[in-house]
């Protein structure tokens, strides 16, 4: 399996009982601890793109692949790194219409799925800069993007409404025509507390709360979302869609505005509050196998989960970390590993009674680490 990060995945691969061999970028010391990893930047000392994983990919010994962030926006890449192998997946044909944004702004209009008014290169571009996004067409965790000043939008890039609302993201296991919705949660962007910027994701809080009103229509409304998306492109495994949940005419509606084709951020927390084993029934929904499990009875439960991305203040060089895994921490840099203003450090977890007691409990766990960390404050 390779992307961006695999921590999460590889541990839920362990856990279902899978032998896997992990390449991301960053090669952290719990995951090298965990299983056979190897790091763009550690091992092969390259920076992270698709094609340096591709590259990366040739000198190691496999028989499947799975993909996770941001391959879903290099299907070119993904059909390289199939070659030969078995692709536990979506296919790069999929990737290519369900992250083609035309396609998406034409699906939703044609099934009635809110969707953010969306202005690309070609055309005419809005008369008033107030309130629109400029964000990449390959976009991914919110980097890249920002608040359109009005300058002309070039290519590679888009322009989407800012929709004023609760930021969300939901997580369901697809067969390539049926689904079951597994999870939908708060978005942690931006949050200067814990060191990010702008629109850049930091974590997740599951479940989503305050509950709009009337759990079950509104978790149908999400569940339709990814019906009609699995139906349309036939998408397989686990995928995500992120979405923003904007109050209009007194009814609160999601509207759609990103669709993540493959394993995501926040299904750990899935993992953790409903003992499911995300990496297997990705595994399994290839073999036409669906779970039985109901996300409206699992939204009754009290506890809140949280995960958050702690981002470094200023440029670091981090002390010893061999305790940090057994503080519950993951992501876990290397002692003497210097880190820059602005990247990831590591992630934390927490668990409350309510939304702000699991967020105050990530706050106080990320200010612990960074209590360990000369420099940081």
């Amino acid at each position: 399996m390779l992307g961006l990060s695999t921590r999460a995945i590889a541990e839920s691969a362990v856990r279902g009982g899978y032998d896997v061999i992990t390449l991301d970028y960053f090669g952290d010391r719990d995951q090298k601890e965990l299983v056979e990893n190897y790091s763009l930047m550690r091992d092969f000392h390259l920076g992270f793109s698709a094609e340096d994983l591709l590259t990366a990919s040739r000198q190691l010994d496999f028989e499947a692949v799975v993909y996770i962030s941001n391959l879903e926006n290099y299907p070119d890449v993904v059909e390289e790194l199939a070659h030969g192998h078995t692709l536990v997946g979506n296919s790069p044909q999929i990737l290519r219409e369900v992250r083609h944004w035309p396609t998406l702004r034409s699906f939703c209009r044609e099934e009635g799925i809110a969707f953010p008014p969306t202005i690309f290169a070609d055309e005419d571009q809005p008369t008033g800069e107030d309130g629109w996004l400029r964000k990449p067409v390959r976009s991914g965790g919110g980097h890249g993007m920002s608040f359109w000043q009005g300058k002309p939008l070039g290519e590679g890039h888009l322009l989407q409404e800012y929709i004023d609302g609760r930021h969300c993201s939901a997580a369901f296991v697809a067969d390539g025509g049926d689904c079951v919705l597994i999870g939908v949660t708060e978005q942690l962007i931006g949050r200067k507390e814990l060191g990010a910027r702008d629109f850049t994701w930091c974590g997740n809080i599951l479940p989503l709360a305050p509950s709009p009103r009337g759990i079950d229509s509104f978790l149908d409304a999400v569940g339709e979302i990814a019906f009609k998306l699995t139906r349309r492109f036939g998408l397989r495994g686990a995928n995500g869609f992120d979405f923003v949940l904007a109050r209009r005419e007194g009814y609160f509606t999601p509207y759609l505005v990103e669709v993540n084709p493959r394993y995501t951020g926040s299904m750990e927390l899935m993992e953790w509050a409903y003992g499911l084993n995300i990496f297997d029934l990705h595994v399994r929904s290839f073999k036409g196998e669906l779970p039985s499990f109901s996300l409206r009875e699992q939204s009754r439960q009290s506890r809140f989960y949280g995960k958050g991305i702690v981002y470094a203040k200023s440029d670091l060089v981090m002390p010893e970390t061999a305790g940090w895994r057994a503080k519950g921490r993951k992501d876990v840099p290397f002692p003497r590993e210097r880190i820059e203003v602005g990247r990831p450090i590591c992630t934390v977890l927490a668990q409350g009674e309510s939304r702000d007691e699991c967020w105050h409990c990530l706050l106080a766990e990320a200010d612990a680490v960074r209590e360990e960390i000369k420099g940081e404050k």
